[in-house]
Formats: C-alpha cells, structure tokens, sequence
C-alpha cells in the first residue's frame, strides 16, 4: 500500500505511481517483515531481506550482488568506530541499494522510460540498473557534476541530460521531463527508501542482533537517513534487536537546511542562502522530505551537525592514509566524528556506526583539483 504523506490518500501498489495525485511524496506500508532464523540459508545480498522491501515477485529482481557490505573496525580522531563500507557496492555508492529495489519495482510494474535527476551517485546506480532491466532512462544531472560521475552514467547507457545552472535548476527540468515519463526519483520513491532500511539490517546482523550506540549518516535528500531509521524502527518492533540507536545528520555548512531546522525547532526546512562546496551530493537547499528527516532525528533522540569543506578535505586525507578512499561527501561523516568527540556527545566507550556512501574514483577530478597530483 502507498500512503500519500501530506493527505493520507491510499493507493494500491501495483500500478505505476511516484507521488500522490495531491502533489506529496508517497509511503510504502505493509511491506512485512524476514524472520532471522531464515538468513543463514539466503544469499549474501541485500536481498535476504526479500519480505521487508515491496516486491512481490522474486522474478523481478534486478540485481547486481549489491548489499552487504564490511563492517569495518577502525578509528579516527582518537574515537572507535565502525565503518559501514558502502562505498565498495557495484556502481561505487550506498544508492546502489534503494536502486536495486526501485528498478525492480519498475520491473514489475512494466514501466519502459524513466527520468531521474541526481548530483552524480544515484544517476550513475540508476543508469546501471535500468540499463540490466531493459528500461530506457534520461538521466538529467548539474553542469558542474565530476566527469568521472558523468562518465560512468553516460557509460552505463542512460541518456545524458546536462542542465546548466544549479541543482535546484535540474530539479525543475526533470519534473517537467516527468510530465511524459515515470520519474523515477531516488529523493521520492518510497521503494528506493525500503532498499536503504537494508543499512540498518546488514548493521544489527553484523552485530550479532545488538544496538550501536550511535550511527552517523551524510544528509542531502534525506533517503538514506529515513531508510536506515525506518529499519531500526522496524527492528526494534519486531524485537530482534533492544533499542533504536541514536542518530546524526551530517550537513556540510554551505547548505545545511536541516541542521538550520533542528537547531531552531522547526518542522520544515527555512529558505537558506546555498554555495557551492566539496560535497555536492548532499547540497540540496530544499529536501523534499524535510518532514519525515526532522522526524526520524527526533524520534531517535539523535542531532544535527554540520562540517567545513576544510575539515571534509583533513578528513579524506586523513581516511585514505588509513587505506580508505572516499569521495568528499562520504567523508563529511567521518568529519562529524571529531567535533562530535570533542563535545562529549560521542565517548570511546560508545559503539559508533559510520556510514560511508561513495569512492574515492567517483570524484577524481575534484580530488585532484584540491590536492594536486
């Protein structure tokens, strides 16, 4: 069942819909649950968790082996933590998960010609996906998205669509392109949110069934956040695990909508004044899910942080000459560890999950304009 977020509308979920016919962003409901004692006979793939993700059909699956990841032991600025390595999922970032479960969807529903809008990441996961489903994309991204991201998409064989101006700008144009094709929008599809509760499955899993104390996530659109806070709930719910961890949105400081909500109590997001900076895949100024993000930090008794592009730069560095290589974005959360530790909000006695998103490969251009050869 599809369940409009703003007028509670209901829709079935078999045919064809990305948003409610009042214009709002849909949530999936009823989706089930896996039982545990079933894993150790499925496959190493997020797809273990087949009950929990709204397909019906497993013939519909459109995969590329995505999904779990290493759960890294590791520290950084003097604090323990525990790398979730989604960086190393098959096109290179953590979107490959909500993809793999939207595209089948799309699947199942028949749906031949999609357009979708990204910084870079998920165009690259959906171009992938839909090119092994044999479904046409238009893949509309920002000017300035790196070359290597443009690339890739341009490779996997979706349609580039180059929008001048801001990411705001290729917003629009897709949702005009949406006028004649399905938009398949990683920041509104609720399927592409179920394939990301799989974080938090993979993670209590890893764990052998116990809560981390804190896990620290990068927030642009907000998918990830929601998915990997829908999926403790869910956890907790069904008493495979004790508590809900608590959670932290990472915004980078020249576009941080929803630290700038947190901070002032709001429901919605203020209109802020953006720049451009390092982590392009989480400047978005005007999240559509603002709501249900305020919410998910709320309701997990977790915060909002924000970091510079200086202190995202110190910590790429700082993750490859420990042998991981990200891209800026993936580091903000890392960046968010050594002022979380200096606050006292963090202590070495937590168990501290960090989500990495992208390779280092996916933004060569960029790193190598900042650092040189």
């Amino acid at each position: 069942m599809l369940i409009c977020s703003k007028c509670d509308t209901r829709y079935q979920a078999d045919q064809p819909r990305w948003r409610c016919d009042c214009g709002s962003y849909l949530h999936l409901s009823g989706t089930g649950m896996f039982a545990k004692a079933d894993l150790h006979t499925r496959p190493q793939t997020l797809w273990r968790y087949f009950e929990s993700l709204g397909i019906s059909n497993r013939d519909n699956i459109v995969s590329l082996g995505e999904g779990c990841t290493p759960l890294l032991e590791d520290e950084i600025y003097n604090q323990p933590v525990l790398f979730k390595m989604d960086q190393l999922c098959p096109t290179g970032s953590f979107k490959d998960r909500g993809t793999t479960v939207m595209v089948s969807k799309l699947k199942e529903w028949g749906v031949r010609h999609v357009v979708e809008d990204s910084s870079g990441n998920a165009g690259a996961s959906v171009s992938a996906y839909t090119s092994r489903a044999k479904i046409q994309a238009d893949i509309y991204i920002p000017g300035y998205t790196s070359g290597g991201k443009a690339t890739q998409i341009a490779l996997y064989g979706g349609n580039l669509v180059k929008v001048p101006g801001t990411r705001e700008d290729t917003a629009r144009a897709v949702l005009e392109a949406a006028e004649s094709s399905f938009y398949a929008s990683h920041n509104w599809s609720p399927y592409f949110v179920a394939g990301l509760k799989t974080v938090a499955y993979e993670v209590a899993e890893q764990l052998d069934w116990r809560s981390p104390d804190w896990i620290v996530l990068p927030v642009g659109g907000g998918s990830l956040f929601i998915g990997v806070y829908l999926g403790w709930r869910e956890l907790v719910e069904a008493g495979y695990v004790e508590k809900m961890p608590r959670l932290v949105a990472v915004q980078a400081d020249n576009c941080d909508p929803i630290y700038q909500a947190w901070k002032q109590g709001l429901d919605t997001v203020p209109e802020i004044s953006k720049r451009e900076g390092a982590a392009e895949g989480i400047a978005i100024s005007q999240p559509v899910k603002d709501k249900d993000i305020l919410q998910a930090i709320r309701d997990s008794d977790g915060i909002a942080c924000t970091v510079t592009d200086e202190e995202i730069w110190e910590t790429l560095r700082l993750l490859a000459r420990r042998g991981v290589y990200v891209e800026p974005t993936s580091a903000a959360t890392s960046a968010a560890i050594k002022q979380l530790s200096a606050d006292g909000i963090i202590s070495p006695q937590d168990r501290v999950v960090v989500q990495l998103t992208g390779m280092g490969l996916k933004a060569t251009d960029k790193i190598v304009e900042h650092f040189g050869n």
